[in-house]
């Protein structure tokens, strides 16, 4: 009788240590979200965590018929300079970014205050879209033939 009582303490150890770690460390999901780096910023006192603010572009009808605009909030994980450098660059420049990202099943405050968390940036280069021709040009061109 002892035996089985040792025996099922430890199963119920071991099964809440794997529950455990996966609510610590598991994903729930992953994606990427495109948009405008508008904030970064180092929290907290003990636990320093980065995060930031992306503004994704458009506006959306708020719930009493006014306007807000889309903005998403993240984290970048502490050790992360290479990420964290590349949206401060983005940021500088004022370029559009992809933020490859990875969900968390539960938000753990010494992590970061959103349980969104950036794996990979790729800054995005600007497309100009071609100049349209005027008519007055043509018949610049039209003259100079």
């Amino acid at each position: 009788m002892k035996k089985f009582k040792i025996i099922s303490v430890l199963v119920i150890i071991v099964v809440l240590g794997i529950v455990g770690y996966f609510f610590f460390f598991a994903s729930y999901s992953s994606g990427y979200r495109v948009g405008t780096i508008i904030k970064m910023s180092q929290r907290g006192v003990v636990f320093k965590t980065n995060e930031g603010q992306l503004h994704t572009g458009g506006v959306t009808a708020g719930g009493e018929g006014g306007l807000a605009s889309t903005i998403w909030d993240f984290s970048v994980e502490r050790g992360s300079d290479q990420i964290l450098d590349k949206i401060s660059k983005a940021a500088d420049e004022q370029k559009r970014v992809k933020l490859f990202y990875k969900e968390k099943f539960y938000q753990w405050a010494f992590f970061g205050d959103t349980k969104y968390f950036i794996e990979e940036v790729e800054i995005l280069e600007s497309k100009t879209a071609p100049k349209p021709e005027l008519k007055t040009d043509r018949k610049k061109k039209m003259k100079q033939n």
